[in-house]
């Protein structure tokens, strides 16, 4: 027969009670135990006496007749020291569920939505800017190339086209 020393419910609605009990690990959460150890009243505050009660003598015997202790008992057991404290790892505790990930990929998604709508006009308007910037420093480079060397024209075709020289070497 396993052996567990576990939490039974009692209580009303949303007003739980915990018996810290010693039962066969075949019955049912709140069913039939062999010996109450203790009580939990998770309603009072944490620096309360009252919040936990246990009987240690019993609870060291039922450890020494081979019971397992569940995961909330032995923290009980380790902040009252009968148990030495456990290493626990939980690598997801800080990640965000799915629901969350969901919403700020829904926000992330909304928030382009209305940049871009924003940025649409205000993008119209600096193309706009930059092309009337950009043709007066043209014709600045335009009259300023007939004095100083050959217009920048002729250096554009001296220049073999980009589409010929892929097809010379493809007939070679």
């Amino acid at each position: 027969m396993a052996m567990k020393i576990r939490l039974a419910r009692g209580g009303s609605k949303k007003r739980p009670f915990y018996r810290i009990v010693a039962a066969d690990s075949r019955m049912p959460r709140d069913g039939r135990y062999i010996e109450r150890l203790g009580t939990y009243n998770p309603l009072l505050p944490k620096n309360s006496d009252e919040r936990v009660k246990m009987n240690v003598e019993r609870i060291q015997y039922w450890l020494s007749e081979g019971a397992q202790v569940t995961d909330r008992v032995s923290r009980f057991l380790e902040a009252a020291g009968i148990l030495g404290k456990k290493t626990r790892n939980n690598p997801q505790k800080a990640l965000p569920g799915q629901k969350a990930k969901d919403r700020a990929e829904e926000k992330l998604a909304k928030d382009n939505a209305e940049a871009t709508a924003e940025a649409a006009p205000a993008n119209e308007a600096a193309a706009e800017e930059t092309v009337a910037e950009a043709a007066p420093a043209e014709e600045t480079v335009a009259e300023a190339a007939p004095a100083d060397e050959a217009p920048a024209e002729e250096t554009v075709a001296e220049a073999p086209p980009a589409d010929e020289a892929p097809a010379e070497e493809a007939k070679g």
